[in-house]
């Protein structure tokens, strides 16, 4: 009975990891999509809520910087090859958003290096690097 018991306990624990695993993969899926749909509609402030809140509270984004992202539609966002792992909890990822200014018509496109980490505490995916930096040239 033990020689049985011991295979099957392990087996069971490592089913359970794997669980975890596959669980917290399809939140950062999910969360990626979401992220990608709310800035392809051009809608930054909703893109705040993505950011991690102690990354927000150390650098809040003044109010005259989110008044220029009004400034630009977003005409493309291209993952690329999509999300490196970093370790277990941790996803790197850059993005090329094409951005075209209302007032010139002038498309240029960002490159966006997305750092992405998962909190234990509340099982969910933050984007720690912050919102793309549409002031470089």
């Amino acid at each position: 009975m033990r020689r049985i018991l011991v295979p099957l306990l392990t087996l069971s624990l490592l089913a359970l990891g794997g669980c975890a695993t596959d669980q917290r993969k399809d939140q950062l899926t999910t969360t990626l999509n979401a992220y990608a749909s709310t800035v392809r509609w051009g809608d930054f402030n909703a893109a705040l809520h993505f950011v991690d809140p102690k990354v927000l509270e150390e650098h809040p984004i003044p109010s005259v910087e989110m008044a220029r992202y009004q400034q630009y539609k977003v005409s493309g966002y291209d993952e690329g090859n999509g999300p490196v792992p970093n370790g277990e909890f941790e996803v790197h990822q850059t993005v090329q958003i094409n951005l075209v200014n209302v007032n010139t018509q002038h498309e240029r496109t960002v490159t966006d290096h997305q750092t992405w980490h998962f909190d234990q505490a509340s099982k969910h995916w933050y984007l720690v690097s912050g919102l793309p930096d549409i002031s470089q040239p």
